[in-house]
């Protein structure tokens, strides 16, 4: 998730652990004990792109990293400006669940989570929720300002008890909603007799009601979107073809292995001038639903390693107007 939502939603958890005890000074320490697993952002400066894309959420992100990490923040909390009135077992079940928690989110976005590293390099992925969703966000954002200024002793405990149980609810709807649109989007692909040997369904920018669809063959890929109020019952399904031949003068690029293993095989290959460009399906496309043949989100240019900072986050809101949010709402209203 976004580094905001860590915050805001460690803040109000700290408060609920904490904060009777510890005050104010809950909200700061809840706030960076959940921001602690993106500490992998430092690899960044030396590592290059491609390298940097399988080191985030990683070691850092993993069941090990929490089982090792909670009991020494604990202890260091413990014997910080004693004495204090604070168990080591609440210091404990604090870290555990500011750290699970964040684990937890970032599974539900399409990045994917390394669970089980160093044993394991599979990233876990729900594919459930948009990386930053302001309906997710805004409601711990507000009890956490208002907790800056509140009282201590008026029912603090209450209010971020409220913003977290938003959140689970919020949370529960995303699973609500993309199991609608996996009911439609299977019985689409039967209707059409389409063929595919694997597909992701997962939220458009900014909301979990629209829904990026994805279904693979053997050569390629069938595109389309899904909303939880569409009630036409096909979907307009737009093809790419997966043009690995494309890769055969660069297969040996230390690059291209990376990518392979961080697209968990959802890409694309095509010429873009004097460079191939890999594209990660997962991450969506720039505008898809407003253009169906639009580019992707995702584009790593091979042949020109230079261009490629900010890889992630540069095509998220890419060729934005008035006219692509009127047609992203009018989609949602499954017009």
């Amino acid at each position: 998730m976004d580094s905001l939502t860590h915050i805001v939603l460690g803040a109000c958890i700290g408060e609920v652990f904490i904060g009777k005890k510890f005050g104010k000074r809950a909200l700061l320490l809840g706030a960076v004990a959940q921001s602690l697993p993106d500490i992998d952002f430092v690899a960044g400066f030396w590592m290059p792109v491609t390298r940097d894309l399988i080191a985030h959420r990683g070691i850092t992100h993993s069941l090990l990293f929490l089982v090792l990490v909670t009991p020494l923040l604990a202890w260091l909390a413990d014997k910080w400006r004693r004495p204090h009135n604070i168990s080591f077992t609440t210091w404990l079940w604090f870290f555990a669940t500011e750290l699970l928690t964040h684990l937890a989110l970032d599974c539900f976005n399409a990045y994917g989570t390394g669970l089980l590293e160093p044993f394991s390099h599979k990233r876990y992925c729900l594919h459930a929720m948009f990386v930053a969703d302001p309906l997710f966000t805004i409601l711990p954002l507000v009890v956490t300002i208002a907790l800056l200024f509140m009282r201590t002793d008026y029912k603090r405990k209450r209010w971020a008890a409220i913003a977290i149980g938003w959140c689970i609810f919020y949370l529960i709807i995303d699973v609500v909603n993309k199991a609608i649109v996996e009911t439609a989007v299977k019985r689409v692909a039967g209707q059409k007799n389409i063929t595919y040997r694997r597909h992701f369904t997962t939220p458009t920018p900014l909301n979990n009601l629209l829904w990026y669809v994805v279904l693979e063959d053997d050569k390629g890929y069938h595109i389309g979107y899904r909303s939880v109020f569409d009630s036409k019952p096909d979907i307009d399904f737009t093809y790419f073809p997966r043009n690995d031949s494309l890769l055969n003068p660069v297969k040996d690029l230390d690059e291209l292995k990376d990518l392979f293993i961080f697209s968990q095989g959802y890409y694309t290959v095509e010429q873009e001038g004097s460079s191939l460009v890999f594209n990660d399906l997962r991450f969506g496309q720039m505008t898809g639903w407003y253009k169906p043949k639009a580019g992707f989100v995702f584009h790593y240019y091979l042949q020109r390693p230079y261009g490629n900072n900010m890889v992630v986050q540069r095509g998220r809101f890419a060729n934005w107007d008035k006219a692509v949010f009127m047609s992203m709402l009018h989609r949602i209203k499954g017009e």
